[in-house]
């Protein structure tokens, strides 16, 4: 009731935990917006990877390798990585930043944004070498023609983006999940998914740039791709990851944790009702 014995308007209040939970989801949108370059790398791996996977030596003996099937070395990466991490690197993280977890989900994503960008590194210096060979046999013209490199050439590319993969996808699953306030802990999946979805429209919107840019000259990004500047189109994802991770960086060292911000300031949230309606 208000000063006039009149009942007031619920929607025109808000306690202090309605206003601590924007402020909580506010704060992880900066790191919300930097992991989004991950994914667009990531969707690389999927589209113009295996396009070259198509014009190289996919033979071992008499069989042939489909090209989409190179993406089973992202599985391989996860199942190599996330031991390795468990094992090796968790217990050296543990004694040298003195904390339980290891790494903290901010590090883990920033340890996966770092492979990215050596992902496209190799990338771009292992498209070089497939263009030099093109080159030298005389196929640069022939789309279909088969370039006499062997398709593994093309395995750490995408061995590096599926162990960043282990980095990233659970470094931002834990941060959203354990940041996310308890009365929208729904939001905290819908966060990290979004990201995904986030980065492949960016490579879309990349792609459609570069040929509208580069189209009518040199096309990096012709339907012959021996013809093409695919390399540029990664040195540019390697720059713009360069620059990501480095505003990442910013961010992560301003973030404040939760539960570390809530004890310094005193504050302590209203418990949410678990239900979901």
């Amino acid at each position: 009731m208000n000063q006039s014995g009149l009942e007031a308007n619920k929607w025109s209040l808000a306690t202090l935990t309605d206003v601590e939970e924007v402020k909580m989801v506010l704060r992880m949108l900066p790191i919300w917006a930097t992991t989004v370059i991950f994914w667009t790398v990531y969707a690389q791996m999927t589209t113009f990877s295996v396009s070259q996977a198509t014009t190289m030596d996919r033979h071992i003996g008499k069989f042939q390798i489909p090209p989409a099937s190179l993406t089973v070395f992202f599985v391989a990466a996860i199942l190599l990585t996330v031991p390795v991490y468990d094992k090796l690197i968790a217990p050296i993280a543990k004694k040298v930043l003195n904390n339980p977890q290891g790494l903290t989900p901010l590090q883990r994503i920033g340890v996966g944004l770092v492979f990215s960008i050596i992902a496209m590194i190799a990338a771009a210096l292992t498209e070089i070498k497939r263009l030099r060979t093109a080159s030298s046999h005389g196929l640069t013209t022939n789309p279909v023609a088969k370039i006499p490199l062997s398709v593994f050439w093309l395995v750490p590319q995408f061995l590096l983006v599926g162990a960043g993969e282990a980095f990233t996808y659970i470094g931002q699953l834990d941060f959203f999940l354990r940041e996310c306030p308890k009365g929208m802990k729904a939001m905290s999946t819908g966060l990290f998914l979004s990201t995904l979805s986030l980065g492949f429209f960016v490579s879309s919107l990349l792609v459609t740039v570069v040929h509208k840019v580069t189209g009518n000259n040199k096309p990096w990004l012709p339907n012959n791709l021996n013809q093409g500047r695919l390399y540029n189109f990664y040195w540019l994802l390697t720059i713009l990851s360069c620059f990501n991770l480095g505003i990442y960086l910013v961010f992560a060292k301003w973030y404040m944790y939760k539960d570390k911000r809530l004890a310094d300031e005193g504050i302590e949230l209203e418990e949410a009702d678990p239900t979901f309606h």
